[in-house]
């Protein structure tokens, strides 16, 4: 779905300059990208592809793999009980989302993922939290993660795999908690 955007050349191939041309005695060398500038360019399109696609404000700082793999994931159909790109319901999204990103095999049931996380304040919830939900004092019946900004990635019944605001009444009204994945957290600090 992105296209490639890395170079055949090893970086010791790569011009530094380029000579522009002689138009007088003012004419200076242009500088030509190195790879480190090249490498930055690539981050700040895919950025700004995750940030257009997902419908966030991003600081570019945020984890790509876990941008890249719900990118991919979206559009992909509600299926109770499944977790394949042909469809997913929510904890199947998530749990292959957390093997994809972090190599965390989770819980296969939301209820279960809700007893094995770290729960947490709204107000502290970062981006690869997950957010829990239930109807009144019932079970919590639905699983999906936090991006920023408000907004979580889930397969709704409604649509598939997508990107929803907790602003939304129907997600405000029915929002229980949210909680960290304990291994996934480790993951995020060492990549720092």
């Amino acid at each position: 779905m992105f296209p490639a955007l890395t170079t055949t050349e090893p970086a010791s191939e790569l011009p530094t300059l380029v000579a522009a041309p002689a138009n007088g005695p003012a004419a200076k060398p242009a500088l030509v990208p190195t790879a480190a500038d090249l490498a930055a360019s690539r981050d700040s399109l895919a950025y700004n592809y995750y940030a257009q696609t997902l419908g966030l404000h991003l600081a570019f700082d945020e984890n790509k793999d876990l941008l890249q793999s719900v990118t991919d994931w979206l559009g992909t159909p509600y299926r109770y009980g499944n977790n394949s790109r042909k469809g997913t319901d929510c904890s199947g999204f998530v749990t292959r989302v957390f093997r994809e990103v972090y190599g965390i095999t989770l819980q296969r049931s939301s209820r279960s993922m809700f007893s094995t996380t770290k729960h947490i304040a709204k107000s502290e919830m970062k981006t690869g939290d997950l957010v829990f939900f239930r109807r009144g004092k019932g079970p919590i019946y639905h699983v999906g993660i936090y991006l920023k900004n408000g907004k979580f990635a889930h397969s709704a019944t409604n649509g598939g795999v997508m990107v929803s605001s907790l602003k939304q009444p129907y997600y405000q009204r029915n929002f229980y908690a949210a909680g960290r994945v304990p291994a996934a957290a480790e993951a995020e600090a060492s990549a720092e």
